[in-house]
Order: C-alpha cells, then sequence, then structure tokens
C-alpha cells in the first residue's frame, strides 16, 4: 500500500536556512519513504529569489524559445526542461519577487538527501519538484525536475505482460508520478511545500547511491519529435537559420516521400546511396523564373525541415536545375 501524507509547520523559508533540517524536523521520515519538496522552497532557501522585470528574467532563464501565442511563452530552460515562462514563478512569495527555479535541482536533491541521512538518520528519496503543461492536455500537472536516491523511470522493455507479449518502449516515470501523487495532498494554496510518500521502498536505491537524477528524464533534442511549435517549425524552416527542434535527420525514403507531396512538379531519387538524394526540376522555360526559384525555395525549406540541406549551388542541366540533398551534420 502506498500513503501520502504532507508535511506541515514548515513556515516561511528563506535564503540561508538549512532546509534539510528544517524538513527533518517537519516530517516523520523512515527508511524507504521518498520526501517530495517543491522546487520554490528548495529556491528560496538557494536565493533564488529576485526583484525585477519578469521579461528580463525569461530572457536570463531560457536556453531558447520554443513556442509564443500572445502572453504566453514556452521556453527551453538551460537545464533542458521545456515550461512556460521558464518555471519562473510569482505566486507564494512576496509582492514584486520572482522565484526562479535551482541552478541544479539533482544537485539541490542530493544535498538534501545527504544532509537527512547524516549521523545515522533515514535513508530516503528525494524529489524536487514543480508545475508543468502537458502537450495535447490542458491543465497542469507536477513533475520532478531533481531527484537523488530515486529511480525515476520503471524501464520494462525485454518484460512480458499477462498475455506474454514482449514489451518494447514502455517505461513509466515513476519520479514524475510520484510528484503528481503528492501534489495530490500539497495542493497550489495551501502553502504546504512537502510531502512524504510511504510503500514506495522498492524505488529507493541504497546509501551512497544517488542515482541518475531527474535530468535522464529530459528527451534529448535529437529525439525530439515537438521541439517547436507549429508556427515557430514552419519560421525556422524557412529562415533555415537554426536545426534546434527538428531532430536528427530524416531518413532519405522519407525526404522522397515528403517531396512526392510537397513538391510534385519534380522528381527525387536516392543518389550514390542512402545519404544523398537529387530533387530534378522542370526548365524556367516550363516554370517561368519566378515560380521555378519559389519553388527551390520550397524544396529547400522542406528538406531542412526533415533535417537534410543542399549546401552547394544548384546544378543547371538542360531538362531542369537539379538540388542535391545531404544530411545536415550534428
Amino acid at each position: 500500500m502506498i500513503t501520502c501524507y504532507p508535511v506541515t509547520g514548515v513556515g516561511e523559508v528563506k535564503e540561508g536556512d538549512d532546509l534539510a533540517r528544517v524538513l527533518a524536523s517537519a516530517a516523520d521520515l523512515h527508511d524507504g519513504d521518498v520526501l517530495v519538496v517543491t522546487s520554490k522552497i528548495v529556491s528560496k532557501a538557494e536565493g533564488r529569489v529576485v526583484r525585477g522585470d519578469k521579461a528580463a528574467a525569461l530572457t536570463t532563464e531560457s536556453e531558447r524559445v520554443v513556442a509564443r501565442r500572445g502572453p504566453t511563452t514556452i521556453v527551453r530552460t538551460h537545464h533542458g526542461l521545456v515550461m512556460a515562462a521558464a518555471g519562473i514563478d510569482a505566486s507564494n512569495t512576496e509582492p514584486g519577487t520572482l522565484v526562479l527555479l535551482p541552478r541544479d535541482p539533482d544537485s539541490s536533491a542530493r544535498a538534501l538527501r545527504e544532509a537527512i541521512a547524516a549521523d545515522g538518520g533515514p535513508n530516503v528519496g528525494v524529489l524536487v519538484s514543480d508545475t508543468s503543461g502537458r502537450a495535447w492536455r490542458n491543465g497542469q500537472t507536477d513533475i520532478a525536475i531533481g531527484a537523488a536516491g530515486v529511480a525515476v523511470l520503471d524501464d520494462h522493455a525485454g518484460r512480458r505482460d499477462g498475455y506474454g507479449n514482449l514489451l518494447a518502449v514502455t517505461a513509466p516515470a515513476v519520479a514524475d508520478e510520484a510528484t503528481a501523487a503528492a501534489d495530490l495532498v500539497t495542493g497550489k494554496l495551501s502553502r504546504l511545500p512537502a510531502a512524504v510518500l510511504r510503500g514506495l521502498d522498492r524505488l529507493v536505491l541504497p546509501r551512497g547511491s544517488h542515482g541518475p537524477g531527474a535530468a535522464s528524464l529530459v528527451r534529448p533534442e535529437a529525439q525530439d519529435m515537438f521541439g517547436l511549435g507549429s508556427r515557430e517549425a514552419v519560421q525556422h524552416a524557412l529562415a533555415r537559420d537554426d536545426s534546434h527542434g527538428f531532430g536528427q535527420p530524416a531518413p532519405a525514403a522519407e525526404l522522397l516521400e515528403v517531396f512526392g507531396r510537397v513538391v510534385p512538379e519534380g522528381r527525387a531519387a536516392l543518389e550514390g546511396g542512402d545519404d544523398a538524394v537529387a530533387l530534378s526540376l522542370p526548365s524556367s522555360i516550363e516554370l517561368g523564373e519566378r515560380r521555378l526559384g519559389a519553388l527551390e525555395e520550397r524544396a529547400r525549406a522542406v528538406a531542412f525541415s526533415l533535417g537534410w540541406e543542399s549546401p552547394h549551388a544548384t546544378a543547371a542541366v538542360d531538362d531542369g536545375p537539379v538540388l542535391r540533398f545531404v544530411p545536415i551534420a550534428p
């Protein structure tokens, strides 16, 4: 059985407070417990509270913009997290101040775990949580942005289900599930900054072993199918000035298929194996110079969106120009 209860009596946390001592005094912790701590009190204890303009803080805390719609800006932070406003929060803090995310949430979690376990203290797993929206879903839920002493992912690859089917990609993000459960008892308005989950001993690692941390849950950009918003993806493809968010190059067969749909006037074919594609276009006599130029730009943009480029000038032949494409080097 898994139980979850909030940690009460913590009070206001400020810069320099011994957060481990505060939490250990307020919570009844035992070996095998998972302590979930909101990033806000971690940030307050670490002095990550600032005054000033939120837009300026957003620039500082962001690695790049993923999508922007009106007042909402979704960014990829320096941690690799994709969040609205880089996780900057103006709630539950003194008016006029902003709470930034911890600089290194995994390191913060490790420090808490070690301090709680010192001098014979309990061996607990520690998760640092923050609130995040989800693509395709309304509302928000808490996720783990920092972890220590907890198995963050339960990889089922190689196991079989009750019908004997081999599992290949099932991997519950148990750290995120635990932080979401903790949010059910702490809430957003109760000023309860931590919770304890009991009954998850199987996820808690031995003393001295912190595990890979929550950073291991961040999907690498090369594998991210949604690294840019829909509008931003079009802009980046047309500008061809930044490959962030497009992932690793698509197979040549996919480029051929897309050329067939998006540039049906041309004839695309493999050239010298699977690492080069040639696209033959009609002559300017058939299309006119202006339309042919637009067709070339469309071909280059769609190729870029798939991680391919045409690094050399268009080859001129009697039947019409030929563009040669190769994968963009990482």
